[in-house]
């Protein structure tokens, strides 16, 4: 296996969609609670795609928030202009030693980030 990567949102977003260009690896796939929350929260989901999505969730490991987590987004909070939720995105992936699979340019001035490139269709 390579090395573990977090899924962000939009990242998920366009996978179920179809919308990747870029080929993902076949396994080690990390996603933060709050990209789940995102994603399943939203009000106009619809069925296939709320199908789609839960496919996508069961086969990659949920990252809840520990305390671990949540000092680092304290920490990104304080020194840099994210918001919660992809503070919490970016300190999953910072804590989990794991590349960010994400299209979201705010994450690329974050410290400590590594991000994995991707491209839409």
């Amino acid at each position: 296996m390579g090395s573990v990567k977090v899924l962000d949102t939009n990242a998920i977003i366009y996978l179920v969609n179809d919308r990747l260009s870029t080929s993902l690896p076949a396994e080690g796939f990390l996603v933060s609670v709050i990209s789940q929350i995102e994603l399943l929260g939203w009000r106009n989901l619809g069925e296939q795609e709320e199908q789609a999505i839960r496919k996508v969730l069961a086969e990659v490991t949920i990252v809840g928030l520990d305390e671990t987590i949540v000092e680092k987004v304290i920490e990104l909070r304080r020194s840099t202009t994210l918001r919660i939720p992809d503070a919490i995105v970016a300190a999953t992936a910072i804590v989990s030693n794991a590349e960010l699979i994400t299209l979201d340019r705010a994450f690329a001035n974050v410290p400590g980030i590594r991000i994995f490139p991707i491209d839409l269709k």
